[in-house]
């Protein structure tokens, strides 16, 4: 199973339906919250290339944020991401 990493904050209500979708699959996640951490908000940036939260990584891969989470899913195309070797 592949390794996940989500870039959140606590207030973030899309963050919380990102996690409710991984949660349903059965995987772990990494939580990074970058709310109070600024090294770690610069940090998701240059992984990401994007500022807003959630950015979720599935191992290496950018999936996106929640939007583009929920696309893969539908689409067909999380599940065997997810599937991958960590």
């Amino acid at each position: 199973m592949a390794d996940i990493t989500m870039y959140t904050t606590p207030i973030c209500p899309f963050c919380y339906r990102a996690k409710k979708l991984l949660s349903g699959k059965g995987v772990n996640i990494n939580e990074v919250d970058v709310m109070m951490s600024p090294s770690k908000r610069e940090e998701m940036i240059a992984r990401s290339g994007r500022r807003t939260v959630p950015q979720i990584f599935v191992g290496d891969t950018h999936v996106g944020g929640f939007d583009d989470l929920d696309a893969l899913d539908r689409a067909g195309g999380l599940d065997p991401l997810l599937a991958s070797p960590a």
